[in-house]
């Protein structure tokens, strides 16, 4: 298995239309930096989030998932309460190709500001806009600014192709357009 560099994801991403829309060069200034890295991509959060509020439940349950417990917010920043968390989407779409396997991680501006963002690998042959999981460990309220960098997604190419892709399997987050909450 091998990390893609810069010059497969630009190729890919314009070709192949890997990811849409595309910045083929990092962007910086004033920012929270996005666009194409060396090795990866630093991927937008959008103006849409589900900001988790504690007040119309007791237990979250991702068998049995209450959307009560979440408030839609859509706006150039996003607070989000102290120890809380908000869901979000990617300003990006994503198609990863049958021989892709992404890891997704954090910005380590909002990590040291202790915010963590948390993202599942994007499967071999998934597509759509990501929804990302944003927490707020801090004990005050925290900012995430909208249309900025969020997380950096890094690409490995398998040895092999696999047998079952995501498609495949017709998982449930395929093609998912929107911020989508947890399914069985």
């Amino acid at each position: 298995m091998s990390i893609k560099p810069d010059h497969w994801i630009r190729k890919m991403a314009l070709e192949e239309k890997m990811i849409k829309p595309f910045e083929e060069k990092q962007v910086q200034n004033g920012v929270i930096s996005f666009g194409l890295s060396s090795y990866g991509y630093d991927m937008r959060i959008s103006d849409e989030f589900k900001i988790f509020t504690h007040k119309k439940t007791l237990v979250v349950d991702p068998k049995k998932f209450d959307p009560c417990v979440f408030e839609d917010f859509r706006g150039d920043v996003c607070i989000i309460p102290p120890n809380s968390f908000a869901l979000a989407r990617t300003v990006e779409y994503f198609r990863i190709p049958r021989n892709i396997l992404t890891i997704c991680v954090g910005k380590s501006t909002y990590a040291r500001c202790g915010i963590i963002v948390n993202v599942t690998p994007f499967e071999p042959e998934w597509e759509g806009y990501a929804t990302l999981e944003i927490s707020n460990t801090t004990p005050l309220p925290a900012k995430i600014y909208a249309n900025e960098g969020i997380a950096q997604v890094v690409f490995f190419e398998a040895d092999e192709i696999c047998l079952s892709s995501y498609a495949d399997k017709k998982g449930k987050y395929q093609k998912q357009m929107e911020i989508t909450l947890p399914k069985i």
